[in-house]
């Protein structure tokens, strides 16, 4: 996937109903965190325009952080997923995080080949800009 052409996210998905918002913090075992839940609540997800996932859908959150969590493959070659609340990927195999059950809002990017966890950015608010105008580069 060619990452030089972010371009403009979309976010012209319905909002997240309560009920799948309700049903991430139970899955999870703790409640999304406040920017994260209030994007959701106007978009269920942002899509990059090239068809990345900016921000995932409330439903594929859930998906994707239980995935890593219960496989045993994974936590045999990683570090704990736990601490991790995965919601975007960047398209070559590595994941954007927040810290889950934390009030810390910085955003880390895990890298698939190497399992480490880099800071990326301060805020998910920063996190979609700095994306966007390709100051994250991974």
């Amino acid at each position: 996937m060619d990452r030089s052409r972010r371009g403009p996210a979309r976010h012209d998905r319905l909002p997240a109903s309560e009920s799948s918002l309700l049903r991430c913090a139970t899955v999870l075992g703790h409640p999304l965190p406040a920017d994260l839940a209030a994007l959701l609540r106007e978009s269920n997800g942002v899509e990059g325009a090239d068809g990345a996932g900016l921000v995932w859908s409330a439903e594929r959150i859930v998906s994707e952080n239980r995935t890593r969590r219960a496989d045993s493959g994974f936590a045999a070659l990683s570090m704990p997923f736990d601490p991790l609340l995965f919601f975007a990927d960047a398209g070559n195999g590595d994941l954007f995080a927040l810290l889950s059950g934390l009030r810390r809002p910085d955003v880390f990017v895990r890298d698939h080949e190497d399992d480490s966890r880099t800071w990326v950015a301060p805020n998910l608010a920063k996190y979609l800009e700095w994306w966007l105008t390709r100051r994250i580069k991974v």
